[in-house]
């Protein structure tokens, strides 16, 4: 049984709420690429993309963090 993440919805509502701090804040500390793409996602749907430039900047740079492939893996 897979669940649904719902901290895709729980940073929609601090970006409705008006606090982009604390949504640039969570989009830094991103369970997953999954996650991100949802987001990304959700933030389109809401015709909010473009509003807000360190939010949509913060998702672009951090969903090319978590894409990249690791330089080394630890033993």
């Amino acid at each position: 049984m897979v669940r649904k993440s719902e901290w895709s919805g729980k940073v929609m509502l601090l970006l409705k709420a008006g606090n982009t701090a604390g949504a640039v804040a969570q989009i830094k500390v991103a369970p997953s690429v999954k996650d991100l793409q949802a987001l990304q996602t959700a933030v389109a749907a809401a015709q909010l993309a473009g509003r807000w430039r360190d939010v949509d900047l913060a998702i672009a740079d951090n969903l090319a963090l978590l894409s990249a492939p690791r330089l080394h893996r630890s033993p």
